[in-house]
C-alpha cells in the first residue's frame, strides 16, 4: 500500500500544479472578445460566400469590430436590411448595398449547338472539362452537368436544355456559382442592369458559327450602334462596360442589332427588388 501511495501522490501533486498553471495562463493570456462580435455575427446571413471580401461571415464580423473603416454594406446576400442593422449597431451612417445577381454568359442550349462526344463519366462539369474540354462542340460553353446548381445555397440555378439558368428572383448574389464554374461563364452584375451578352466564345466568327448558332461572331455591329461606347469587341467577343451602359434613347439598341441574338435584354430584378 505504501508503495502505491508513493507512486500516486507525486502524480497527483504534479497534476494539481499543472492545472493551476493552466488556469493562471488562461487568465493572463486570454484574448478578450469584443462584446459586439456575437451581435454583429447574428446580423449576418451565414452564407459564408466571401462576397464581402473576407473569409466568411466570422471574418467580416471581426473586421467590423476591429477596423472602423470597414464598410457596413459589403454583405450582398444580406442587402440593405443587413447593412442597416450593422449601421445601427455600430453607430455609423447607413450605406446602400449594390444588390447583385448571377448571369450565365452562355445560351448555347441543345437547340443551338450539339455534343461532339457521348460523355460517359462523373456527372461533374469539373471532371468533364478534363476530357477534351467537355462534351460540347463549343469548348467555351456551359458544360451542363450542374456543378453551379449543386453549389447554389438558394437552389436558384437549374439546368435547362443542357445550359445553366439562373432564377434571379431567388438569387441572393453570393457569387458561389461564379467560383464553381470551371469555364468561368457566370458573373455577378448589379440587378438593375438589363442588357447581357450571353456568350463567352473567343474564337473567330466563322469558327464560332460552326459550333453554336447563337454565339458572338465579333461583327462589331453592337459596338458601332452603341451611342455611349459601352460595348467593345475584345478577342472576338462583345463585352459590356456597365459603368457606361447607362441607358440610351433606344434602350437595348445593341440587342436589337445583334446579328446572332447573343445580346439580350433581360429582367435582372433580384429577390431584393421584387416585392
Amino acid at each position: 500500500m505504501e508503495q502505491i501511495l508513493t507512486a500516486v501522490i507525486p502524480v497527483v501533486i504534479i497534476g494539481i500544479i499543472c492545472a493551476a498553471v493552466l488556469v493562471i495562463a488562461s487568465k493572463l493570456m486570454a484574448v478578450k472578445e469584443d462584446e459586439r462580435f456575437p451581435k454583429i455575427r447574428g446580423c449576418l446571413p451565414g452564407a459564408n460566400c466571401g462576397a464581402c471580401g473576407f473569409a466568411g461571415c466570422d471574418g467580416y464580423a471581426k473586421a467590423l469590430c476591429d477596423d472602423p473603416d470597414t464598410a457596413t454594406n459589403l454583405c450582398v446576400p444580406g442587402a440593405d436590411s443587413v447593412s442597416r442593422q450593422l449601421s445601427e449597431l455600430l453607430g455609423r451612417e447607413f450605406a446602400d448595398v449594390v444588390e447583385q445577381v448571377a448571369v450565365v454568359h452562355c445560351s448555347g442550349d441543345c437547340t443551338r449547338t450539339q455534343d461532339k462526344v457521348d460523355y460517359k463519366g462523373i456527372e461533374s462539369c469539373k471532371a468533364a472539362k478534363l476530357l477534351y474540354g467537355g462534351k460540347g462542340s463549343c469548348t467555351y460553353g456551359c458544360l451542363g452537368l450542374g456543378d453551379c446548381a449543386a453549389a447554389c445555397p438558394q437552389s436558384a440555378i437549374c439546368i435547362v436544355d443542357g445550359v445553366a439558368r439562373v432564377n434571379q428572383r431567388s438569387c441572393i448574389g453570393c457569387g458561389i456559382c461564379t467560383k464553381t464554374c470551371p469555364n468561368h461563364l457566370i458573373s455577378l452584375v448589379a440587378d438593375v442592369e438589363k442588357v447581357v451578352v450571353t456568350c463567352s466564345n473567343k474564337d473567330k466568327g466563322a469558327v464560332t458559327r460552326k459550333v453554336c448558332s447563337n454565339g458572338c461572331i465579333g461583327c462589331k455591329k453592337c459596338e458601332r450602334v452603341c451611342p455611349n461606347g459601352a460595348i467593345t469587341v475584345t478577342d472576338n467577343l462583345a463585352v459590356i462596360d456597365y459603368e457606361k451602359c447607362t441607358g440610351c434613347p433606344d434602350f437595348g439598341i445593341c440587342a436589337k442589332n445583334c446579328t446572332t441574338g447573343c445580346i439580350m435584354i433581360s429582367d435582372l430584378s433580384g429577390m431584393h427588388r421584387v416585392k
